[in-house]
C-alpha cells in the first residue's frame, strides 16, 4: 500500500540531547507523583506549572486512596471519551458532566464575587446560543404557542442606584414542554431566546413564555451517571439572562420561582435564594392586548427583576477583598 506523504501523521524533531532529562526508571504507585512532578516543572508557564501540579498530586492521592482498579481506571476513560462524543455546537456534554459534578457551580461562586447589593450570578448552562435575534422593548422572544404567557419587566442599574441606558441583555428559556429550541431536529433558527436593550431609565421589557422544569439532557453519559448515583435529573424552571454594558462587570445569571419543586433539589446546583422570586398571574384582557399578547382573554405571568450591576472597579475591589488571607 502506497502512503502520500502528506497523508502521513505529523512527527516532531527531536530534542536536542542537552534538552532530554534524566529520570529514575522502575517507578511504582508510591513514586512516580515525584517524578511527574519532576518532568512538567520544566514549563517556562509560571500558572501551568502550579495548576498542573496540583492537579497531579490530587488526581495521583485519588488514585491511590481509593485504590483505583484497572477495570475502573479503563471505565473512566470510556466514559470521557462517551463524553467527548456526544459533544455537538449545540450540545456541550462537557459542561454538563461541570454542572452535574458541582463544579460549574464551585469555579462560579469563586470567581464571580459581587459587591453586597448586586445581582448574584450563577451558571451558565449548556444551552446558551449566539445567534439570538435582538428584539425591541416590548416584543416577544418566543413565536406563538409555545406555552402559558409571561410578561418579564425591570430595571438595569449600578449600585448607585442610577439607571443604565443600553444594556446588552440576552435572554433564552424553555418552551412549555420543558425544552430549549437547540433540543428540537430540524432547528432553523433561535426561539425562546432573544437579545434586547434597556431603555431610557434602564427599563427592560419584552413578552416571553412561562418556563417549565426540565429535565437536563439524560440520554447521554451524564444522564447515565446520574441514575447510577440515584439522582434525578431535573431543573426547577428558570430565565436565563446574560448582561453587559460598557464600564460594569458582566453578569450571567437566571431568575427562579416560588413553588417550584425542584428549587431544593437543583441537578446542577445553580439556585440561590436572591434569585428566587414570585410569579404574578394578571388576568386583565385589556393589558394583555396593551402588551401584544395575541390571545389576550387568557391571564398571563408577571416577572418583575431589577437588575443591578457593579462597575468593573467595584467588581474586582469585591473580589480582592473576599480573597482568603494568607497566614
Amino acid at each position: 500500500m502506497t502512503i502520500k506523504t502528506n497523508e502521513l501523521p505529523f512527527k516532531p524533531e527531536q530534542p536536542a540531547k542537552a534538552d532530554i532529562p534524566t529520570l529514575p526508571i522502575d517507578l511504582n504507585e508510591h513514586t512516580i507523583t515525584d517524578i511527574v512532578h519532576q518532568c512538567n516543572a520544566r514549563s517556562s508557564d509560571v500558572r501551568l506549572k502550579e495548576v498542573m501540579a496540583s492537579l497531579v498530586q490530587h488526581l495521583h492521592n485519588f488514585a491511590r486512596e481509593v485504590k483505583l482498579s484497572e477495570a475502573e481506571w479503563m471505565a473512566a476513560l470510556l466514559f470521557l471519551t462517551e463524553v467527548g462524543q456526544i459533544c455537538s455546537p449545540v450540545r456541550q456534554e462537557f459542561i454538563l458532566l461541570s454542572d452535574i459534578l458541582g463544579l460549574s457551580a464551585l469555579v462560579d461562586s469563586q470567581a464571580k464575587k459581587v459587591p453586597q447589593g448586586a445581582t448574584e450570578p450563577t451558571i451558565l448552562g449548556p444551552f446558551q446560543t449566539s445567534d439570538a435575534t435582538e428584539i425591541n422593548l416590548g416584543e416577544s422572544i418566543a413565536s406563538e404557542g409555545k406555552g402559558e404567557y409571561m410578561y418579564v419587566e425591570g430595571t438595569v442599574k449600578g449600585l448607585d442606584g442610577q439607571p443604565i441606558e443600553g444594556a446588552l441583555i440576552e435572554t433564552w428559556e424553555t418552551d412549555a414542554e420543558g425544552f430549549y429550541d437547540v433540543q428540537y431536529d430540524g432547528r432553523t433558527k433561535a426561539d425562546c431566546r432573544g437579545r434586547i436593550r434597556s431603555g431610557p431609565g434602564g427599563v427592560y421589557n419584552f413578552r416571553a413564555v412561562r418556563p417549565v422544569p426540565y429535565p437536563i439532557p439524560s440520554d447521554g453519559p451524564v444522564g447515565k451517571l446520574l441514575q447510577r448515583l440515584g439522582r434525578h435529573v431535573f431543573r426547577p424552571a428558570h430565565l436565563h439572562l446574560q448582561i453587559t454594558a460598557p464600564g460594569f462587570a458582566p453578569l450571567t445569571t437566571a431568575l427562579y420561582f416560588e413553588g417550584d419543586d425542584f428549587l431544593y433539589s437543583d441537578a446542577v446546583f445553580g439556585v440561590k435564594t436572591s434569585l428566587v422570586l414570585e410569579l404574578k398571574q394578571i388576568h386583565d384582557p385589556s393589558r394583555a392586548k396593551e402588551l401584544g399578547f395575541i390571545r389576550n382573554e387568557e391571564p398571563f405571568w408577571l416577572c418583575h427583576y431589577d437588575l443591578v450591576l457593579p462597575t468593573v472597579q467595584e467588581a474586582e475591589e469585591a473580589r480582592q477583598s473576599q480573597q482568603p488571607q494568607s497566614s
